[in-house]
């Protein structure tokens, strides 16, 4: 028996578990605690709306198959809370992308989000590799009919070219990555980065949906079980138990 796929197993089914009872029993308003930078994403969204101008998404180059699509994926559900709130504006946001099967579900997010008939443009595949990925989003991150730039997903040190791109256009720019390299690189280049797990919840913090809370209660409870075993590991280890 695969001892460790076992683990594994009962780790996620534990945590579907979970979130699928704090989303239907515990509908509860649920109070996060202020992050500056989602906060005025949200400003910006409506601006973008009132002044006719667009938001550019570049989300990554996560493959599917990979878990570097996990930040790619957060940061798709994130887009789509934007076009649901934008879909009547008089331009609609874009969506930049470094995978093949990643554009096609932005481009299917546009669609079953705004029924928009132009998502194959609205969702671009800018590039297969990481710095042609960044060439080919250059472009909407220097558009001066873009107010905010968001740059969540899947990156490597090349989202430092976005970034400066961005903060030389004079726009609002949200920067993060699951990547640490790229964290470090955010964090210098980006007046206001996403800094760790904090990446993982902006499609909470932009939506009501009960799953999309309760996925986030379910976050801090395994963050506290991890603490809590490392602390009884060391003191165990102290003891001279194991």
């Amino acid at each position: 028996m695969n001892w460790y796929a076992l683990v594994g197993f009962v780790i996620v089914a534990l945590a579907a578990g979970l979130i699928i009872f704090l989303a239907f029993f515990l509908q509860r308003k649920t109070h996060w605690r202020e992050i500056p930078v989602i906060k005025g994403l949200k400003r910006q969204v409506g601006l973008s709306v009132e002044d006719g101008r667009q938001l550019h998404f570049a989300i990554g180059r996560g493959n599917l198959l990979t878990p570097d699509s996990m930040a790619s994926l957060t940061a798709l559900s994130a887009f789509d809370q934007v076009v649901r709130s934008t879909a009547h504006a008089d331009r609609p946001p874009v969506v930049s992308s470094g995978d093949g099967a990643l554009s096609i579900l932005s481009q299917s997010t546009i669609f079953s989000a705004s029924g928009s008939r132009t998502a194959f443009v609205q969702g671009r595949l800018a590039g297969l590799t990481p710095f042609s990925y960044v060439a080919g989003s250059l472009q909407d991150a220097r558009n001066p009919d873009v107010a905010a730039n968001v740059l969540i997903g899947h990156f490597g040190l090349e989202i430092a070219l976005l970034t400066e791109a961005a903060e030389r256009a004079g726009t609002f720019v949200m920067a993060g990555s699951d990547d640490l390299a790229a964290q470090a690189v955010a964090y210098a280049a980006s007046a206001q980065p996403l800094i760790g797990e904090e990446l993982y919840v902006v499609g909470a913090y932009l939506s009501d949906n009960p799953v999309y809370q309760a996925s986030v209660k379910v976050q801090d409870i395994y963050r506290w079980l991890i603490v809590v075993i490392l602390v009884a590991g060391a003191l165990l280890n102290l003891a001279g138990i194991l």
